[in-house]
């Protein structure tokens, strides 16, 4: 399991659009957006190159909880589409919010890569949230390559 826990400089409403809006999400993770946050809804986000994350959204409560599956879009992947869950929640701290990230259910060989790949997207929520313009998504390679590829 992964925990990750940063503070954003912003109120919890517009953390949550950038948890939510498809032009809001490709600042921070990925290279596209195809999401219907509700439960039971899309979630599809396209990496880099041919690695594209797809799960379905399991909560979606305004400005506090997002809870979605996560795994990789195709035949045969070691982390199939919606193997894994990602619950991200959170909570007013003074004039900002207080994110935490828990993503449950990796295999142990796939926890340093995503590990890192979520510091690397979390500091561009941070970024982006506080009024920041983040580069192009380019995660370090390992952080959403398929080991078996």
């Amino acid at each position: 399991m992964i925990v990750k826990d940063i503070y954003l400089d912003a109120p919890a409403s517009l953390v949550y659009e950038f948890l939510t809006e498809p032009a809001k999400i490709v600042q921070w993770l990925g290279t596209g957006a195809d999401v219907n946050p509700r439960p039971g809804g899309l979630f599809r986000i396209p990496m880099l190159g041919n690695d594209v994350v797809r799960g379905t959204y399991l909560e979606a409560v305004p400005n506090s909880k997002v809870t979605f599956t996560w795994g990789f879009e195709g035949e045969g992947h070691e982390l199939p589409a919606g193997s894994t869950v990602v619950e991200i929640t959170l909570a007013p701290e003074g004039a900002g919010t207080r994110l935490k990230l828990v993503h449950r259910e990796l295999p142990a060989d796939w926890l340093p890569d995503h590990s890192a790949g979520w510091d690397y997207c979390l500091a561009r929520i941070q970024l982006v949230a506080q009024g920041g313009h983040a580069s192009p998504f380019d995660p370090p390679r390992s952080a959403t390559a398929e080991s078996a590829s």
